[in-house]
């Protein structure tokens, strides 16, 4: 029997290429879309059953900006599935993009520019609103939505007679300097999608630290800087046109620079051919292009601390409390 994947943000992006790339790469899988817009998914599902046409696609409704969608999804796939095999917890936003053209400036004068360049550190914010949940939408997005539907699908994570596997779309953008375990939702700040990629980060490594035992086990990856719907929000399309031959150029230097969701794919793919349990938990895996087009996979180091990773989960499930309290049963909230 195939494996049982999941992926969130599956309709566009490094989501749709990483069910192509899956599904060719083992026609025997399950594939389980979960996304938030019904349409775009049926049409996803129709797109990728004519390119495979042997394959077993699904699909359930799944908007994790939302906790009352988050736990019927989790509901409906606790019904359809006995084991999860694989989790790619992909969706993510990075609302009102906006260019720090001084910051910009200055690091093309620096000694910085190769790695400002790389993970965009310091040259970008967001501007936010607040989700119908009450929640920092980066933050329910990006982190909260996933940790309750990892947390709702436990039972079927956890105890098999083969590891599972989460695989979190994280990014070279998180910085520690970012996130703040007084402020988790980074209401104070501007950067909340960095603050959301390295809390995705710790949360990884909780999540290691007390389910590797169970069987589960969880990755952090980086597809690199791609043209897709979240980068076409910084600048326009046609400014990504006439920077194409410069990115090219700069590619001998960064390999950041995957530009495509195909090549972004490659460390998603990577990883779920591994086995979990060889994998370093403390270590954020990176899809990288050479100048001349290869792709290949790097370790990096991730700046985290044990003592801080538990009690990011230990503020998550006090949340996911507070939130379940206050969404299905207001009457008990005081």
């Amino acid at each position: 029997m195939g494996k049982v994947v999941l992926v969130t943000g599956a309709t566009s992006g490094v989501g749709l290429a990483l069910c192509k790339r899956l599904l060719a790469e083992d026609g025997a899988l399950s594939l389980c879309l979960a996304c938030r817009n019904p349409g775009k998914t049926a049409a996803v599902r129709t797109e990728l059953l004519a390119q495979f046409p042997d394959a077993k696609v699904t699909s359930v409704q799944t908007d994790v900006s939302n906790f009352r969608s988050v736990l019927r999804a989790a509901e409906e796939i606790r019904r359809r599935f006995q084991r999860i095999d694989c989790m790619f917890l992909n969706a993510g936003i990075m609302p009102n993009p906006k260019l720090n053209h001084r910051a910009l400036v200055s690091s093309i004068f620096s000694r910085k520019i190769i790695d400002v360049f790389s993970t965009a550190e310091g040259l970008l914010t967001q501007v936010e609103k607040d989700t119908p949940d009450g929640l920092r939408e980066v933050f329910e997005t990006n982190v909260f939505g996933h940790f309750v539907l990892v947390h709702e699908l436990e039972p079927l994570l956890c105890g098999g007679a083969d590891p599972a596997q989460l695989i979190w779309t994280s990014s070279r953008n998180a910085q520690k300097r970012n996130f703040c375990l007084e402020d988790i939702e980074h209401r104070d700040g501007c950067e909340p999608y960095s603050s959301s990629k390295y809390a995705m980060d710790l949360l990884s490594l909780a999540l290691n630290q007390r389910f590797n035992q169970q069987g589960l086990f969880s990755s952090v990856a980086c597809p690199g800087t791609m043209l897709t719907n979240l980068t076409y929000g910084i600048v326009p399309s046609f400014l990504w046109t006439l920077m194409l031959p410069f990115i090219w150029l700069f590619r001998f230097f960064a390999n950041a620079f995957t530009l495509t969701p195909y090549n972004g794919t490659e460390v998603l793919i990577w990883l779920f051919r591994q086995n979990p349990r060889s994998l370093d938990p403390w270590t954020k895996y990176l899809s990288n292009t050479t100048g001349l087009g290869t792709n290949y996979v790097m370790p990096q180091k991730m700046d985290l601390n044990e003592e801080m990773a538990q009690s990011f989960y230990q503020k998550l499930l006090a949340l996911e409390q507070r939130i379940r309290t206050r969404v299905l049963d207001p009457h008990k909230q005081s």
